[in-house]
């Protein structure tokens, strides 16, 4: 049997250093919302490594995920074949494998605890109302049929070993949690931090309840996923990730939240969230702590568009053979607006990608459909063809009164209007004398001059 790869977060920070693309912060950096600030800031850039985290012996590291070039070449690909291999995840899962240990379990600590000492937790934003965990994959069982749900959620620090869940009612975590308050029972969870890029990408997948993210995880790794048991709850984790926290949360629990920021980078206030504690906490003996700056920043964005374009992009292939790539815009926020490319569409299919989409995924509110002799990401090549090939008559969408999700900063009364535009060519376009007939030098010129090109 070939040997696994290491599958570890400090590998990928150690392959992103030998390549230049990590710059390492010495100076010393507050938690609180200095080291946000400088994130923010550095946004776009390099994955950022805090050496000096005040009040803390933990490095941090962040932006680590904010590029696709980066998301790619971290799960051993190129940019160009990213869409292709998180179809192909979907389409081919491969089950995970259990190691008897982990470095991650080196070091042990257990209640009573204060997380806020144990971990260096950063506080983002003017207006949160404490320390958020934004990069904890969460890892839950459904209490009735004993599968998996592996997710992402902000855990606020609420003191001690208390922490607040910020989860959707409608998302599996809060499901499995009231599956769990129905029988009188609190729901374990267990929380990795520090984690490979196929990890995180797999916990975002947009799954059936029961289907477990850890396969999409392996299908992206190339190999199973080595988890390890946790120590005082019946669950397992990842064994490359840095730190784990293993507790429960009680959906009866409610815990005034408060403003938080939100993808579309405004404060929203969503009432309550689920109450839980932590009963113990395990880390390598050098641990690295990994955050991921939240509100409108590339990296939280790109982590669900990524998800979101994959979903997407699967569930119209299997009704509507023609599209070949659905990509969701850094301008719509990671979420709420995408392009569809289509090969030859026939008339009305367009449309009905158009409306398949913003059924598949409630997010989005905005869809354009080009050809695919355009690239979706570039913004020119996209309103180039808006301007060339769609009608406003024919060719717009309007869906007023739509539900809407909840983190829409538009939405009133949880509904909104969806709108698409279908930018696609007709019947005769680009034949000759047509008014989309592109003007060429004769064909014959133009392939001797492409293929002598470096001669010129």
């Amino acid at each position: 049997m070939t040997a696994m790869q290491d599958q570890s977060f400090r590998t990928m920070l150690a392959r992103l250093d030998a390549c230049g693309d990590l710059h390492t912060v010495r100076r010393t950096v507050d938690p609180r919302f200095e080291l946000g600030a400088v994130m923010s800031l550095r946004r776009h850039g390099p994955a950022q490594l805090f050496a000096s985290v005040a009040g803390h012996a933990m490095r941090i590291a962040g932006n680590v995920m904010n590029a696709r070039e980066r998301v790619a070449r971290l799960l051993g690909t190129d940019k160009a074949a990213l869409p292709g291999r998180l179809l192909a995840a979907l389409a081919s899962p491969v089950p995970p494998v259990l190691v008897e240990a982990a470095p991650v379990q080196a070091v042990v600590h257990r209640a009573p605890l204060d997380l806020a000492c144990l971990l260096p937790v950063p506080t983002w934003f003017e207006h949160e109302t404490g320390p958020y965990i934004t990069a904890g994959v969460i890892v839950a069982k459904d209490p009735e049929t004993g599968r998996r749900n592996v997710s992402i959620a902000r855990l606020r620090l609420d003191g001690g070993g208390r922490v607040m869940v910020g989860i959707a009612r409608n998302h599996h975590l809060n499901v499995l949690a009231e599956k769990a308050r129905a029988q009188g029972e609190s729901l374990p969870i267990a929380v990795a931090i520090g984690n490979h890029a196929a990890v995180l990408l797999g916990s975002q997948m947009y799954l059936g309840l029961g289907d477990d993210e850890y396969d999409i995880a392996g299908a992206l790794l190339g190999e199973p996923l080595q988890l390890v048991r946790c120590l005082t709850v019946p669950l397992e984790v990842p064994a490359g990730a840095e730190i784990v926290l293993e507790g429960a949360i009680d959906a009866a629990d409610l815990v005034a939240e408060g403003s938080v920021s939100e993808f579309h980078g405004f404060y929203v206030d969503y009432g309550p969230g689920t109450g839980g504690t932590i009963g113990c906490v395990t880390h390598r003996p050098d641990a690295v702590y990994q955050a991921i700056l939240p509100g409108y920043a590339p990296e939280h964005c790109l982590l669900g568009a990524l998800a979101i374009e994959a979903v997407c992009c699967a569930a119209l292939q299997r009704v509507i053979p023609a599209v070949r790539r659905v990509f969701v815009t850094d301008g719509g926020m990671g979420r709420l607006h995408a392009v569809i490319a289509m090969h030859r569409p026939r008339l009305g299919e367009g449309k009905r990608a158009v409306i398949l989409a913003m059924g598949q995924i409630n997010l989005l509110k905005l869809v354009i459909v080009v050809e695919d002799d355009i690239d979706p990401e570039d913004a020119t090549q996209v309103e180039w063809s808006l301007a060339a090939r769609f009608r406003g008559d024919e060719d717009l969408v309007v869906l007023p009164g739509l539900k809407a999700d909840r983190c829409d900063p538009v939405h009133e009364n949880l509904t909104v209007t969806k709108i698409g535009l279908v930018a696609c060519t007709r019947p005769g376009d680009g034949e000759r004398g047509s008014r989309s007939e592109f003007a060429t030098a004769p064909a014959e010129v133009l392939a001797r001059v492409r293929a002598q090109l470096g001669d010129y």
